[in-house]
């Protein structure tokens, strides 16, 4: 049977925070989800790509879960990114997920491995069948190499427990695409920050976002006024939201987005080798960004958020 999800909104994919010797440090991770579920946002993904889920040991992976569900509490959906070597590896660690508790997983293909399109559909299909969670499929060929096609996507229709697709690969017509193939088959998220008013516009329910680490109030009133299609509104919001977007889609986004979160208050900067800290040129850069972005941040139209704490 089908999987049921309330899957939609804004869900941040949430920084994993580390001591100065790189270890981790559970706490301050639990205290940067409170902080994104005090102010707002619909649901959260943690062991993603920007929670540096490849730099993160099982064990670790495990305590991020644990204390996701603690955090959210059953207000907010929390989901798990699965990055793994083969197609074992990322069934163990969906088991692994399934014993915590959190409601869905985010799977990415083999990592290192260039498969072919059959192969990226086998992984895919293998650790949906091993499981009972809701799976997302997650695409993001600038990072991972291996293009998660709508026609890839349209071969796996019968998992029942596959419900939902992230298109990270930046072409919005993806989403257009497979909705002529296979319907509303698949709950359909945005993963690119820089391309999420067009995502809504043609079908995204969702947006998994990087920026909105630092910034959730903003990510979830544009996300929501797209929606209710409120263009105007929102393209105020997305003008002034764009250069920082812009992150999201550069190799070093970690370190970016955590220097951004820095800066706002909500977390550290420090990510785990091989990423290294921004280089002085480029941490100026963003500092730069910060500082214009803050200096003219918007007052949010009213789109229904909870007054912030």
């Amino acid at each position: 049977m089908k999987p049921a999800i309330t899957w939609e909104g804004v869900f941040p994919a949430v920084t994993t925070q580390f001591r100065d010797d790189y270890s981790l440090d559970i706490d301050a991770t639990a205290k940067v989800m409170e902080g994104l579920v005090r102010d707002g946002v619909s649901g959260l993904i943690v062991c993603g790509t920007v929670g540096e889920n490849t730099s993160l040991a099982t064990a670790e992976k495990i305590q991020v879960m644990e204390a996701a569900k603690s955090v959210a509490a059953g207000k907010v959906p929390v989901i798990c990114g699965i990055a793994e070597f083969t197609t074992q590896f990322a069934i163990n660690t969906a088991k692994e997920a399934a014993k915590v508790g959190v409601d869905g997983i985010m799977l990415m293909p083999a990592l290192v491995y260039s498969s072919k399109p059959h192969e990226t559909a086998a992984h895919f299909r293998t650790v949906s069948k091993a499981t009972d969670l809701p799976v997302m499929v997650y695409n993001n060929p600038p990072i991972y190499k291996n293009d998660v096609t709508p026609d890839v996507i349209a071969t796996l229709t019968d998992c029942e427990t596959i419900v939902c697709f992230k298109e990270s690969s930046g072409d919005t017509r993806r989403f257009i695409d497979l909705r002529n193939k296979v319907g509303d088959r698949f709950v359909m998220f945005a993963g690119l920050d820089d391309v999420v008013l067009e995502s809504v516009a043609v079908g995204a329910q969702g947006w998994v976002s990087g920026m909105s680490n630092a910034f959730p109030r903003e990510g979830e009133t544009l996300f929501r006024l797209c929606r209710a299609g409120r263009y105007a509104e929102a393209m105020k919001l997305y003008e002034w939201f764009m250069p920082l977007l812009h992150l999201d889609a550069r190799p070093d986004l970690v370190q970016c987005i955590k220097l951004c979160e820095h800066i706002m208050g909500r977390g550290t900067f420090l990510t785990r080798p091989p990423r290294l800290p921004l280089l002085e040129d480029e941490r100026a850069e963003v500092e730069e960004l910060m500082a214009v972005a803050l200096a003219s941040r918007p007052e949010l139209p009213d789109v229904g958020l909870k007054t912030a704490a």
